[in-house]
C-alpha cells in the first residue's frame, strides 16, 4: 500500500519541477526580441572574430532618413556603399555606419577609395567595413 503513495520529497521535488517548467516557459513567452540595432550589433562583432580580409572600394556614401519618411528629420543614416570580389564573384552591398562614424572619419570617405573588408568564409555575401573595434578604411 506505501508504494502506491507518494512521500513528500518526492511529491516536493515535482511540485519544484512544475514551477521551474512554468517558470522557464513565462520568460520564454514574455522576453522581448533583440532590436534591430542589437541584431546588427551581434552581426558585426560575429563577422569581427570569424572574418576574413579582403580588398574592396568604395563606391558611394550617402544619408537616409532612418526607418522611411515616417518621421522626416528624426534622425538620419549614413549608408556607404562598397564593392569586394571573392574567388571571382564580385559582391556589391552596403553597411549602416551611424553610430560609428568617429571610427569611419566621415569626412575622409570618397567614392572609389579603398578599404579592407571582412566577410563570412561560410556566406561571402555578409561582410562588414566598420565594427565597434575594426575599420577597413585605410
Amino acid at each position: 500500500m506505501n508504494l502506491l503513495r507518494p512521500d513528500w520529497t518526492t511529491m516536493l521535488l515535482a511540485a519544484a519541477v512544475v514551477l521551474l517548467a512554468v517558470g522557464g516557459g513565462v520568460y520564454w513567452l514574455r522576453r522581448r526580441p533583440p532590436s534591430p540595432e542589437e541584431l546588427e550589433r551581434r552581426r558585426r562583432a560575429y563577422l569581427n572574430r570569424v572574418g576574413r580580409i579582403v580588398e574592396g572600394h568604395i563606391l558611394d556614401i550617402r544619408e537616409a532618413e532612418a526607418g522611411g519618411n515616417r518621421n522626416p528629420g528624426e534622425s538620419r543614416r549614413t549608408l556607404v556603399y562598397y564593392a569586394y570580389s571573392i574567388s571571382g564573384v564580385s559582391y556589391e552591398t552596403a553597411q549602416d555606419i551611424t553610430g560609428l562614424e568617429e571610427r569611419a572619419c566621415r569626412e575622409r570617405l570618397i567614392s572609389g577609395q579603398p578599404v579592407s573588408v571582412k566577410y563570412d568564409p561560410a556566406n561571402p555575401g555578409n561582410s562588414i567595413l566598420i565594427a565597434e573595434d575594426w575599420s577597413g578604411l585605410h
